[in-house]
């Protein structure tokens, strides 16, 4: 195969999975919520986005999110710090999405989320720091709970492997050898001990049933596992059945 169209293959995939053109800029900075700033590689400045609690407690649990890859960080920041007001919130823009510079990569995102790990963690000391992943984001969480001192993990639209989830959305085309942009999560729970809370949608067609059930069944420690009846991929944050069960995973976590 020509390197021509190995390269047009590589960018078509970057374009499916890395959709920055299809994220809503961040609006205006929320009352209260801090914005940071981490510099990780040469020409390449990650931003987030910190939402403090209103009132200071004596236990302090950070909740770092993660979103989907057609998530503005600010929206998962906001949308965390409603479900979990007594907690701090921290979320990042990921690489190459505005206002972070750089270009996203798998492997870029993975090796960037122990950097803004240790940068929250330095900048908020909490007692405790708990990783939720959205989608794609759920993959990324899977691999830091591996790599920091975490009190647990909930993972939501999960799965085992971006490159299996990418196979069963496109059947018809041979991915495996030629997909560049791989996240294993079922290896990484299953090297963990850390408490991992899942949550999935009965009806997904974007992260398909079958690849949360691989997930599933590699979980070292599993506390918390529910599926959404009638969510898709999308609707499931609407449903106050999720937002219950996100309450449910996080007092699941010891």
């Amino acid at each position: 195969m020509g390197a021509a169209l190995l390269l047009a293959m590589f960018e078509f995939q970057s374009h499916l999975i890395f959709p920055t053109h299809a994220v809503p800029k961040a609006g205006r900075l929320p009352t209260g919520a801090k914005t940071l700033s981490l510099k990780v590689d040469k020409g390449v400045t990650l931003n987030g986005v910190h939402f403090p609690p209103p009132r200071a407690s004596q236990d302090t649990t950070l909740i770092l999110g993660f979103g989907g890859n057609a998530w503005n960080a600010q929206d998962v920041g906001t949308y965390l710090h409603d479900l979990y007001p007594g907690a701090h919130v921290v979320t990042f823009h990921y690489r190459g999405y505005a206002p972070s510079t750089g270009s996203p990569s798998s492997s870029a995102l993975l090796a960037d989320a122990p950097r803004l790990y240790d940068h929250a963690v330095d900048a908020i000391r909490p007692d405790r720091t708990i990783l939720v992943g959205f989608s794609i984001g759920s993959g990324i969480a899977a691999h830091l709970a591996t790599q920091r001192p975490v009190a647990g993990a909930i993972l939501v639209t999960p799965f085992d492997s971006l490159k299996a989830s990418a196979q069963s959305l496109y059947p018809w085309i041979p991915i495996g050898p030629f997909f560049a942009h791989e996240i294993d999560a079922a290896a990484a729970a299953e090297r963990t001990s850390v408490p991992i809370a899942i949550i999935g949608a009965q009806h997904d067609t974007i992260i398909q049933p079958a690849r949360t059930d691989a997930l599933r069944k590699r979980v070292r420690n599993l506390v918390f596992d529910r599926t959404i009846r009638g969510a898709g991929h999308n609707d499931i944050y609407a449903k106050s059945e999720f937002q219950e069960a996100m309450q449910d995973a996080l007092a699941a976590i010891p």
